[in-house]
């Protein structure tokens, strides 16, 4: 069964920085977390889809468990050469089979790890959130990090006043990799994300899951849809681009300029640069 987009963690190095950032950006953003492995986050919540802003607060926390390795550890090193997107998890309804899916396909780098931690409702009462992960690998892109996630108390985690934003966001529209050859990842993406029939064109390929698409760009591509500079891609493929639905670009443009936030306008898209938003392109739409 295709795999809708679940969450995407931005790594930085200054977590409060990121989380003012993203006020900036429009976005409402939840209150801190910690991990017992050493990171922290800050969450922001569209329908369905969250980004998790994320840092390595406690280093000295880094164990040798698979949460330790395929996430903080992963991130500290990638923080170490850039800020960014760093991983991109998909939904799972059903983590065991999707563990089983992968080590049939080659790809699988862990098998199902599970978590919990306490979160908070709007009016502080706490409520338990608990998640099942399983890493996947793609050998073309060591500088990312995929993964499928299933929720196990989901109604404690979604919360549709976390989802009214300024800006107006109102869904995710897709994610964007860029590598040298796009056509080197069909074969991981239809795997990764169950989607069988994979849309390919000049510029690269492309999934359409449940919930928003993922394509995989060539630079040139990127460059001239984005207008802005993919990320270094000479160790391999990289996660680049957010694209969002807006209700209003009106409402969007004045919460940008509120915040004192850069953008450009190209194809009908309002665009926010890396340069800008700690190494991820923003696209709204």
């Amino acid at each position: 069964m295709p795999r809708g987009l679940d969450h995407i963690v931005h790594a930085v190095r200054d977590l409060e920085g990121a989380a003012e950032l993203y006020r900036r950006l429009g976005f409402t953003v939840g209150a801190r977390n910690r991990h017992s492995w050493g990171t922290h986050n800050h969450l922001v919540q569209l329908p369905g889809f969250f980004i998790e802003l994320l840092t390595v607060v406690e280093p000295e926390k880094l164990g040798s468990d698979g949460f330790s390795k395929l996430f903080g550890r992963f991130n500290q090193s990638f923080l170490s050469n850039q800020e960014g997107l760093s991983l991109l998890l998909l939904e799972s309804g059903d983590a065991t089979a999707d563990a089983e899916t992968f080590h049939s396909a080659g790809v699988a780098a862990s098998e199902v790890m599970k978590f919990e931690r306490e979160g908070k409702r709007p009016d502080g009462a706490p409520v338990k959130v608990a998640f099942s992960l399983v890493f996947a690998r793609d050998a073309g892109a060591p500088a990312v990090g995929f993964a499928v996630c299933q929720q196990h108390f989901p109604e404690n985690f979604w919360n549709p006043a976390f989802q009214q934003h300024p800006n107006t966001a109102r869904g995710i529209a897709g994610i964007v990799l860029v590598a040298e050859n796009p056509t080197d990842h069909h074969i991981f993406l239809s795997t990764f994300t169950g989607v069988r029939d994979l849309h390919a064109t000049s510029s690269g390929v492309s999934a359409a899951t449940p919930r928003g698409d993922i394509k995989v760009m060539d630079p040139a591509a990127f460059r001239g849809y984005f207008g802005t500079d993919p990320p270094d891609i000479s160790q391999g493929a990289r996660l680049a681009a957010l694209q969002f639905h807006v209700r209003d670009r009106g409402a969007l443009r004045a919460a940008l300029g509120a915040g004192g936030i850069a953008f450009s306008v190209r194809m009908d898209a309002t665009i926010v640069a890396p340069q800008t938003a700690m190494g991820a392109t923003l696209v709204f739409e």
